[in-house]
């Protein structure tokens, strides 16, 4: 073991960075469950991460707000299509998400299919590279969170169709920037599955249960020099197992 990687100067950020994506995707993914649309989230980080390939392709500064802008921008207008395809069809939606998450992954294998370092940066969208945020840019998701957070608590009953696609593009975007395509989808739908029979304090348990993830995730990666984003999902995915089989409906 590498007790040397507990490093609380690296570990730290990492998890704030964790429990600041947590802030909007248990709420979200408890919604996303509700509508019935499990992989909306797959769908609309991938075709952000077209956004963010394609900014990168026109050398815009990878942690810059252009580069935020497009992703943001491409992830939107992925979200309306799926307001519009759910109007039209309904009872085929799920399998068009589908869809329009392979169409994205594969637009974004080639459009990295000429770059010498396109699949590291192929992984390190999927998987991200959690372990070295800054958490100087931890400030401006905190700023989109809060705005999105705010518009949740005021108009919660009154977002549906197009806003509720719009409000999950933008905290979509900012997220895979952070964390990556996998752990986006682990902080959205896992904990909120596993909670999701809690009657009390749904939410707090949801976070709870997601921050536990991530720590844990972050020791064991320390620990054992393992791929941090990976541990981190199997961390999520096991103790949220482990409380649902042992929790009791409150």
């Amino acid at each position: 073991m590498h007790w040397n990687g507990l490093d609380a100067g690296i570990l730290g950020p990492a998890l704030l960075a964790g429990m600041l994506v947590l802030t909007t995707h248990v709420p979200m993914g408890i919604k996303v469950l509700e509508r019935g649309i499990v992989f909306i989230d797959l769908a609309i980080a991938q075709v952000a991460g077209v956004g963010i390939i394609a900014a990168d392709m026109l050398g815009l500064p990878m942690h810059g707000a252009s580069v935020q802008l497009v992703a943001t921008a491409t992830a939107m207008a992925g979200a309306l299509l799926l307001a519009w395809l759910e109007k039209r069809y309904a009872d085929s939606l799920e399998a068009l998400i589908g869809i329009l998450f392979v169409l994205a992954a594969s637009i974004s294998i080639i459009l990295l299919s000429k770059n010498p370092h396109g699949g590291e940066y192929l992984k390190d969208l999927l998987v991200g590279q959690i372990l070295w945020v800054n958490p100087h840019d931890l400030i401006p998701t905190a700023v989109i969170y809060a705005a999105v957070l705010a518009v949740w608590a005021v108009f919660r009953e009154h977002i549906n169709g197009m806003v509720f696609y719009l409000l999950f593009a933008v905290i979509v975007t900012a997220s895979v920037q952070l964390i990556g395509v996998y752990l986006v989808f682990a902080s959205l739908i896992v904990p909120a599955l596993a909670v999701m029979r809690v009657r009390r304090f749904r939410l707090l348990a949801g976070y709870g249960l997601g921050s536990a993830g991530y720590a844990v995730g972050l020791v064991v990666s320390a620990l054992f020099d393992l791929p941090t984003g990976a541990i981190i999902v199997c961390s999520i995915v096991l103790l949220s197992l482990i409380f649902g089989r042992f929790s009791r409906v409150s």
